[in-house]
């Protein structure tokens, strides 16, 4: 069965039967937690969402955090729709490299985002897809998971952040596009926009976002992209708005659930720690486990 989330609710949805002789068990496992801080913020604007067996491949996976502004019209759409853009464009080639077709998702949505939808809103993203290459040659019938690389693909626009726990070390696998960043700073200038104070035209703190059609082409959707190869030395992967990262480092975010095993106890315990830290800002953390012991 594929079971999938929908935006900030569990919930499931059925592909079909899958012929097995024995239940399988996912080689990963996924916590969320969520804090609207209502000490700071009057609305929850952080969607996110998680989808097993994704493309209806056995223990395939979606992972996504979407933390909006100005609203959450697209927060909310990437949440309910993103994920099935992605799925339509890798089975229509999967020779494809993943790294393109998140590319192109991610400017698909910003495009609907910018005509479609009502209002000014955006929103950052942090996506990442788990899947197994699986060789050409392999047999349709029987593939042996272990026999292929367990790879991750991720895409991101603004400062929602992915990071890898690979040998007890933070590895960050996303770039952080803020107008404090030179390179974003430049590209925003030539593009005919200001920064002031660190935010563009005076307004918005980051500099890539799907969306915020307000902004035309200074804020960009085209995402930094990445692949990495998951071996038995990465524990766990941490998808979070800034919410968190603005009060936790990499390492320390690491450290603090680098010794426990249930994934939505983990999500609970970054944001417990985020909101003792002083974050200002709504909060939400998905913690991706990966099971190493077979």
């Amino acid at each position: 069965m594929t079971k999938k989330d929908t935006p900030n609710h569990d919930g499931a949805e059925n592909a079909g039967p899958v012929e097995q002789e024995r239940p399988y068990n996912l080689s990963y496992s996924v916590g969320v937690a969520e804090n609207q801080n209502s000490k700071f913020r009057k609305t929850m604007e952080d969607v996110h969402t998680y989808v097993e067996n994704f493309a209806s491949r056995l223990d395939w996976g979606y992972f996504g955090v979407f933390d909006g502004h100005a609203g959450s019209q697209a927060s909310k759409w990437c949440g309910s729709h993103l994920h099935a853009v992605l799925e339509k464009d890798i089975m229509s080639d999967e020779s494809r490299d993943v790294r393109e077709v998140l590319n192109d998702a991610f400017s698909y949505a910003d495009e609907h985002i910018n005509a479609s939808l009502g209002g000014n809103s955006g929103c950052t993203a942090a996506v990442g897809v788990l899947r197994w290459e699986v060789p050409d040659n392999a047999s349709n019938k029987k593939i042996e998971l272990d026999q292929h690389k367990r790879m991750l693909y991720t895409a991101n626009v603004g400062d929602t952040r992915i990071v890898l726990c690979r040998n007890g070390h933070s590895v960050r696998l996303t770039y952080d596009h803020k107008a404090s960043d030179i390179l974003e700073m430049q590209r925003v200038e030539a593009a005919g926009g200001l920064v002031m104070r660190s935010r563009v035209n005076g307004m918005l703190a980051v500099t890539r976002s799907l969306g915020d059609k307000f902004f035309d082409s200074l804020v960009v959707g085209k995402p930094f992209t990445t692949s990495v190869e998951i071996t038995t030395t990465d524990q766990f992967l941490i998808i979070a708005c800034d919410g968190l990262w603005d009060v936790i480092e990499d390492q320390e975010a690491c450290d603090i659930i680098k010794d426990m095993t249930d994934a939505n106890e983990a999500a609970k315990m970054l944001v417990r720690m985020a909101l003792k830290q002083g974050t200002t800002d709504n909060v939400t953390v998905m913690v991706v486990m990966f099971d190493n012991s077979s």
